[in-house]
């Protein structure tokens, strides 16, 4: 059997159940650049067919998911890739929208190697992708995740140009300790503490709690 003729065999064979499955059933080709099936409820939500999709090339990336992840989840697509084991799944967040002018939606997707080709390389990638409930905890949980993320891809630069001394400092406030008890703890005086704190507002550009507690999350200084 060809490689050409495995492809259209295990798209039929999934199509054939794809429409009974509790989420949206997406073929790619081995390398995940091209979009070969997917099923009427994805085609739907999109509002698409399968020859735009399928022309549509690495585009359908840009144009449905958000570009700001693609430098977390492409890198654990590569490694499903070179893997080339048809027993390993990948699990990823990702955020989609259905549209340019559409806000971005949480889903749950898995995704595995479907087929290899007659030289033992991958054929063909299946994803199965689940919107998540809007108003369930999981979905909070994970966008406060993403949310923190994004904060840490944005501020990575301002945060490396804090000493090791100021990370100390910035963990103690964001657990609540005064200037006195940060003293007490690194062993040094209440003035260099408030020396630290100065700095820390100014590098970061913070002008509450709140906000360098943000850092202290993002980081794991917590």
């Amino acid at each position: 059997m060809t490689d050409e003729e495995l492809i259209k065999r295990k798209i039929t064979e999934v199509a054939a159940v794809a429409d009974d499955l509790p989420g949206v059933i997406i073929i790619l080709s081995g390398d995940c650049r091209q979009v070969l099936y997917m099923s009427a409820m994805g085609l739907t939500k999109l509002n698409t067919t399968l020859p735009e999709l399928t022309a549509m090339r690495e585009e359908y990336y840009s144009r449905y998911f958000n570009a700001d992840e693609a430098h977390e989840y492409v890198p654990q697509v590569a490694d499903l890739l070179e893997r080339n084991d048809l027993n390993y799944s990948l699990t990823l967040f990702q955020q989609v929208r259905t549209g340019p002018q559409r806000s971005y939606e949480l889903h749950l997707s898995t995704v595995r190697i479907l087929a290899q080709g007659n030289q033992g390389q991958p054929l063909l990638t299946i994803c199965l992708s689940c919107i998540l409930d809007p108003d369930c905890h999981i979905n909070t949980k994970a966008q406060r995740l993403l949310d923190e993320n994004a904060f840490l891809r944005a501020q990575s630069a301002r945060f490396a140009s804090l000493t090791n001394r100021e990370r100390q400092v910035l963990a103690c406030i964001c657990r609540g300790q005064s200037s006195g008890d940060i003293a007490e703890n690194l062993f040094i005086s209440v003035q260099t503490v408030d020396t630290h704190r100065r700095n820390l507002r100014q590098k970061l550009g913070t002008t509450s709690a709140y906000e360098l507690g943000q850092y202290a999350r993002a980081f794991d200084l917590l």
